[in-house]
């Protein structure tokens, strides 16, 4: 039987950043440019940078959320909805690609970079039948004009950080979605994370599939190669998610109370529950790779691994009821999301010295009228720009000069006047 996680309770850690007051750069979109990118054949967007807030309006399915999802390939990982890469592309359309231009500002100071990213249209056009899918498959990456080895190299100058409706029923959902949510935000300060999570997942996907195959009369030595690769990948994995919520614990405790309730937070996980209570990562990892060993004949049995890092779950208790927050109310729920992606980026900018690009999809038709100004305020003061949709203009009257608004119909991007 395999040993029943425990939660470890985060500790808020003091973010060791210096205390950089406004001096900190902060991350701008120019320039948008979408082919053949879901319901966009060929659209341009240009943006002044006035002002740090973006607005597009318009109806349900005009394309809002669409612009959102390509801004956030700018980001490493598989954007805000999580999408199979074969299936951003328009419809009928040929290999999709998105370009941006993000300007990078510190005070006088200010520097472009130019990223590109999407299906190789080269050999997208020359593959057949198996090596076609495999390249629509794969995400390639251009950052002024070089080549990057793979999306991390996405995360190691800016980051970006999302709030979508899907995300609503995080608290409620299984495990799985609050892990990724975790991941997610644990990229932010280790652009690394996600090649870890996905070299564990590629290696046990491999122990699975050699022990589905043939059973404990699999070779032991091939298993037992396979699950030391596993170790020192989930012994990563855990250290980064307890670095990272440790110090955004930090952040929270150190944050003046406000409009968006402060979080208790928990990771409930074997791994994450033996270093937390001070072993030795090199000593979980000769444990995890024993306990893999022992259970061999059990995954066999389950048809997948029952213990490692990709059954861990994320625990948020609102602070201030000490009620865990599938058990809070809709609203509470949502404003516990909001503070931790507030804490998130002010974590960034604490440690990393810049505030992370924003990208809010559908957030304020859910708040109050207080709620929603109070974020609104919260957005703008974090100084990078942060992009907002929504169907209702009304709901952002409050940005009237201090936004840049757009309409979005059809397909198509317009400057709107308000």
């Amino acid at each position: 039987m395999t040993d029943a996680p425990q939660s470890t309770s985060m500790a808020g850690n003091q973010p060791m950043g210096d205390d950089r007051s406004d001096t900190y750069e902060k991350v701008f979109i120019s320039r948008l440019m979408m082919t053949d990118f879901r319901s966009y054949r060929e659209s341009r967007l240009e943006l002044a940078g006035s002002h740090p807030m973006v607005v597009l309006t318009g109806d349900n399915g005009a394309g809002k959320t669409n612009v959102l999802e390509a801004v956030s390939y700018a980001a490493p990982g598989r954007g805000l909805r999580g999408a199979s890469l074969a299936d951003v592309g328009r419809a009928g359309g040929g290999p999709w690609s998105v370009a941006m231009h993000l300007d990078l500002k510190d005070g006088e100071l200010s520097e472009q970079v130019k990223v590109g990213t999407g299906q190789d249209p080269a050999r997208a056009a020359n593959d057949t039948g198996a090596e076609q899918t495999k390249t629509i498959q794969r995400r390639i990456v251009r950052i002024d004009g070089e080549q990057a080895s793979n999306t991390s190299a996405l995360g190691d100058r800016w980051s970006i950080s999302w709030l979508t409706p899907q995300m609503d029923r995080l608290f409620i959902e299984g495990p799985s979605s609050r892990r990724r949510f975790l991941d997610r935000l644990v990229l932010g300060l280790f652009p690394d994370h996600s090649r870890q999570v996905s070299a564990f997942e590629r290696t046990m996907r491999d122990r699975n599939r050699l022990l589905s195959d043939q059973g404990t009369s699999a070779d032991g030595a091939w298993l037992t190669a396979l699950e030391a690769r596993m170790a020192e990948h989930a012994v990563a994995v855990a250290v980064a998610r307890l670095e990272f919520a440790g110090q955004i614990a930090g952040q929270i405790e150190a944050t003046p109370e406000g409009s968006f309730p402060k979080a208790l937070l928990a990771l409930d996980g074997w791994i994450e529950a033996r270093l937390g209570e001070g072993e030795q990562p090199v000593d979980t990892e000769t444990a995890y790779r024993d306990l893999l060993a022992r259970e061999r004949q059990q995954d066999a049995r389950a048809g997948r691994t029952l213990a490692g890092v990709h059954k861990t779950d994320f625990i948020v208790t609102h602070a201030g009821k000490n009620m865990r927050a599938d058990l809070c109310s809709t609203g509470e729920q949502k404003a516990l999301l909001i503070g931790l992606i507030l804490a998130n980026a002010r974590l960034q900018i604490a440690l990393k010295g810049q505030a992370p690009l924003m990208l809010m999809d559908e957030v304020a038709a859910h708040l109050d009228t207080h709620r929603r100004a109070a974020l609104f305020d919260e957005l703008a003061s974090l100084g990078s720009q942060c992009w907002l949709t929504g169907t209702d203009r009304s709901l952002f009257k409050a940005l009237i000069g201090k936004a840049e608004f757009f309409e979005v119909a059809d397909g198509v991007i317009q400057p709107c006047a308000v």
